[in-house]
């Protein structure tokens, strides 16, 4: 990674380059070896094929730049995979790059046709749109605004000690109240930050690298929800409601396997929907595990030890990926070598499986 920062003053180019080498050393693999680049964006990257370029990847593979943001931070995962299962390639570069903050942010009003819609009643962006979700999610389970703030103050808590992490302060439950809303029930500490930096993997045939942390499964999917309103019979029913049966039926695994869960805490409210969804916690006890800090580094389920988005920064998920890796290889706490990590946008998204070697 490189560091993450609200303005970086350089060019998206300039910030996958940095992070694609860092990952190359890692791995201790040359241009030469990468056979296959992927990316995933917004229109607010670089293309694979500029960066193949200047790393000096010749002759180039496989390369594609995926639409999409949260939803391709786990399944971008699997499209690598699927290379390498395919004999397409044995070495893939993922990376994902932007300036979130300085540059094009994600929190601004895109007037497309389906927007010209909702802006008359307030729904101008994402943030707008989560909150109506979790307005009526706060609703429908009985959590507070209490409950967000054990969310919150956890992941703060969780990134005092990543030098990485752009907010590491502690945030008790006065200074928390204090924060204004953006749209309630969402409070500025509630949404995820808008980051400038870059991340990058390298996804290796297992027989290249088989004292590494290994991807066992891949699901991606979704269906009506929080991002299709107007269709949807449950608006707070996010991809994790769609997909978590998948996983685990696809996997062999089940939910008391995972020793840490790396989630897409773009919004607080979603960490608990999530913990339910995917069988970590059960829908009732959700209340008690939050306040009793279940979701803490010693807790039953670890959630995001780095900090996550909320936290250490934003980099469209591809950051909590990093980490799953690095809590795999490091193995403190993991009795059964399983980490979760998820992506999504809304009622559409992605889940992945990653093991111990």
């Amino acid at each position: 990674m490189t560091a993450l920062t609200r303005e970086s003053g350089r060019g998206e180019l300039d910030l996958a380059m940095e992070a694609c080498r860092a990952a190359m050393a890692d791995a201790a693999v040359e241009p030469g070896e990468i056979d296959a680049v992927l990316s995933y964006h917004l229109n607010d990257s670089v293309p694979a094929i500029q960066v193949a370029r200047a790393l000096r990847i010749e002759p180039i593979g496989w390369h594609n730049d995926i639409a999409g943001g949260g939803t391709q931070a786990a399944s971008i995962l699997g499209d690598a995979a699927m290379l390498i299962a395919a004999g397409v390639a044995r070495t893939v570069l993922i990376y994902r790059a932007l300036n979130g903050r300085s540059g094009k942010r994600m929190n601004t009003v895109q007037a497309g046709p389906q927007e010209s819609f909702t802006i008359p009643y307030g729904v101008a962006g994402p943030i707008p749109l989560f909150a109506l979700a979790a307005q009526r999610y706060l609703h429908d389970t009985g959590l507070s605004e209490e409950h967000l703030h054990a969310v919150v103050a956890q992941s703060r808590d969780n990134a005092a000690a990543n030098p990485r992490a752009l907010r590491r302060d502690p945030l008790p439950l006065a200074d928390y109240l204090a924060r204004p809303y953006v749209c309630t029930p969402l409070r500025t500490a509630d949404c995820c930050q808008e980051t400038d930096g870059a991340c990058a993997l390298v996804v290796r045939d297992v027989r290249l690298a088989p004292q590494e942390p290994r991807i066992h499964t891949v699901v991606r999917g979704g269906g009506e929800g929080c991002s299709t309103m107007d269709r949807s019979h449950d608006v707070t029913r996010i991809f994790s409601g769609h997909i978590a049966g998948r996983l685990w039926g696809f996997s062999g695994l089940s939910p008391r396997d995972v020793d840490a869960a790396f989630l897409y805490d773009a919004y607080s409210w979603l960490v608990p929907r999530q913990l339910a969804d995917f069988g970590l916690v059960d829908r009732a006890d959700l209340g008690g595990f939050l306040l009793g800090r279940g979701h803490g580094p010693t807790g039953e389920v670890p959630v995001n030890p780095h900090g996550g988005l909320l936290s250490e920064g934003y980099v469209h998920g591809l950051n909590n990926v990093a980490e799953a890796v690095r809590a795999l290889r490091l193995g403190h706490g993991l009795d059964h070598g399983v980490a979760l990590v998820t992506g999504f946008g809304g009622s559409y998204g992605s889940a992945a499986l990653l093991v111990t070697s």
